[in-house]
């Protein structure tokens, strides 16, 4: 006979597993973002990329995928998909003809400031639930998993 779920932070043995929270959180952050971003149609790797090329003008493209650590492929969909709807535009290098850079259209930088404000709102739903000791702590403790900032 299975036992059923009484309640659902009796997870069992499975609450013990690291991954499985970061799962959990990674959801709960996703739906969140999703619900901010819905009449926005960005995606969380739309906006990331929306924000680099904006911070790094001229960016090239393979700098753009190294930085967000995303694969070559994923990075050109992502580009083409932007390009397709005139948030960015790509160019060649002034300092080496070869690498194609990104730039953001007028249209690319009112998404990318509407987008803003739907990440401040954001941003304190999620930072709202940890002091500003523990988001610095938490933003240490996950760049150790996924090696931003790590030499």
């Amino acid at each position: 006979m299975n036992e059923t779920l009484h309640r659902p932070d009796d997870l069992g043995a499975i609450g013990d597993i690291l991954g499985f929270h970061i799962r959990l959180a990674h959801g709960a952050v996703y739906r969140h973002f999703s619900e901010t971003f819905s009449d926005l149609d960005l995606t969380q790797k739309q906006v990331s990329v929306l924000w680099l090329v904006d911070d790094h003008p001229d960016i090239a493209q393979a700098d753009l995928g190294r930085a967000l650590q995303m694969d070559r492929a994923t990075v050109m969909a992502i580009v083409n998909r932007l390009q397709g709807r005139g948030l960015l535009v790509r160019g060649a290098s002034r300092i080496d003809r070869r690498r194609q850079t990104l730039t953001l259209t007028d249209a690319g930088k009112d998404a990318l400031a509407r987008a803003r404000v739907a990440i401040l709102d954001h941003e304190s739903w999620l930072k709202g639930r940890f002091s500003a000791v523990e988001v610095q702590m938490l933003i240490a403790l996950l760049s150790r998993i996924h090696g931003a900032g790590v030499a």
